[in-house]
């Protein structure tokens, strides 16, 4: 390996040439937390025992050995994760990884159910986000928080409640703020007469769930959109437009819009996106995830969108505003690799936006000098960030270029591969 300290003071000699400050890129990077996703480790089984196969339009692809079968493993794969990915970390749950002996349908779940994960996450110092989990289940194949059937949507619209009021826990116990993302699966596989009806009950249910909890405080509520999903291809009852306008419409301080890399049409980017949500928010969750045709969750790239996105939040000054959060499984490679790869590339992503000449880049802008905007945003392409990154990874002790991979391998070796 190189010397990681030699190659910095050159990055730095050469960022200073365009008044960037290394040091002060890469604190702001640390300091930023990702949340992570607990579900690439066990394909979205969750923790249910009467869990059934997954639906609501995702799927897993893969059978790749080791997948956590147990809270205890899922949070030891997690504990390997955290080693290889340097800076400020959140953990990410749905509702459906409760801990119970007995068998809690989702209206009936309370914070003793995630105990153990917030013991966990208090006694690691981070904080915990969370998800209704409003698919994988018998009263999900008609509609949740839209559907016809008034007991189908009491009995989500009571999850909701729950959720939240489990988010407060996660709030009061870790001293952090809890992010909650609302997405239901609600459509159908053909184009429907009525579009408007089952919009309005969504947006009752909203209603009734954030006024049944206004008592919640330290919980900030994602809105999160969908183009499609499959087997509901042709009509999302939580459309773009719906969710944005829900969330523009209700002028709260902690009902905010999400936007997921993946839930667009493939020619639409959230990267543009984000400069019109924050014309109109003060905060906006983020879903970090890699479509390839469709919202496939592939996991994240160091690739164009996904640099393009940490840019944009740069150039806003809206990084410290953005909620972070991953959201990708891949069942088809070690699923341990898999969330460092994917989690590594965002912080990355993340630094090297951070890196870029803004001020200077905005000044050229100002004077008209589209010339030099175009020039210099395209030599940055390939400014040595990946000198800062590496200094960054070996002062975190996270491992320095692909060095992480092989502790993974050994971890494989010696713990997931046994689990059958």
């Amino acid at each position: 390996m190189y010397d990681t300290a030699k190659a910095l003071e050159i990055a730095k000699e050469f960022y200073a040439g365009y008044g960037v400050d290394v040091d002060q890129a890469v604190k702001i990077c640390d300091e930023t937390p990702v949340s992570i996703h607990c579900w690439q480790g066990d394909d979205v089984i969750g923790f249910e025992k009467k869990a059934g196969a997954l639906s609501g339009g995702i799927m897993t692809t893969g059978n790749y050995p080791g997948r956590a079968r147990t809270p205890e493993e899922l949070r030891a794969d997690m504990d390997e994760v955290f080693k290889f990915v340097p800076g400020a970390k959140k953990v990410n749950i749905h509702a459906s990884y409760l801990e119970s002996d007995k068998a809690v349908d989702r209206n009936e779940i309370e914070p003793e159910h995630f105990k153990n994960w917030a013991d966990w996450a208090v006694e690691r110092g981070m904080g915990l986000d969370f998800n209704p989990t409003y698919f994988s289940h018998p009263l999900a194949a008609k509609g949740t928080l839209s559907a016809a059937d008034d007991k189908v949507r009491e009995f989500w619209i009571e999850h909701g409640i729950r959720c939240r009021r489990i988010g407060d826990y996660f709030a009061k116990r870790t001293g952090k703020t809890c992010v909650i993302n609302h997405w239901t699966p609600d459509g159908d596989k053909e184009f429907p007469i009525d579009t408007i009806s089952p919009r309005l009950r969504m947006k009752d249910s909203y209603d009734r769930i954030f006024e049944a909890t206004k008592d919640v405080k330290n919980v900030m509520d994602g809105i999160e959109s969908k183009v499609f999903g499959i087997g509901l291809e042709a009509y999302t009852v939580g459309s773009h437009e719906f969710c944005m306008g829900y969330v523009m419409s209700k002028k709260s301080d902690h009902i905010i819009l999400t936007l997921d890399t993946g839930h667009f049409h493939p020619t639409e980017v959230v990267s543009a996106k984000l400069g019109a949500a924050y014309a109109f928010s003060d905060h906006v969750l983020l879903h970090v995830s890699r479509p390839i045709r469709w919202d496939s969750d592939h996991v994240v790239a160091f690739d164009d969108e996904t640099r393009a996105i940490m840019e944009e939040l740069v150039r806003l000054g809206k990084v410290q505003d953005t909620y972070i959060a991953t959201d990708y499984f891949d069942a088809s490679i070690n699923r341990v690799a898999a969330w460092v790869i994917g989690l590594r590339n965002t912080k990355k992503a993340l630094l090297a936006a951070l890196l870029q000449p803004t001020e200077l880049l905005k000044k050229t802008e100002r004077e008209g000098d589209v010339t030099t905007r175009l020039a210099l945003s395209q030599e940055f392409k390939a400014a040595p960030f990946s000198l800062v990154w590496d200094a960054y990874c070996e002062k975190a002790n996270a491992g320095v270029g692909s060095a992480w991979l092989d502790a993974v391998k050994d971890y494989e070796k010696k713990v997931t591969s046994k689990r059958g």
